[in-house]
């Protein structure tokens, strides 16, 4: 039962990864810079 649970960590946090990977090298630097400011202008005008 421990390897079934160890396994589908391994396999979840692979998927993880392989998500972060792959956002970040299909968009391109601008994209990114553009999504990753949301959080910062949200609390600037809500501010």
């Amino acid at each position: 039962m421990f390897y079934f649970i160890f396994i589908g960590d391994m396999l979840v946090m692979l998927f993880m990864i392989v998500l972060v990977v792959w956002v970040f090298t299909s968009n391109s630097d601008e994209a990114t810079d553009k999504v990753a400011k949301i959080p910062l202008e949200d609390e600037q005008h809500h501010g």
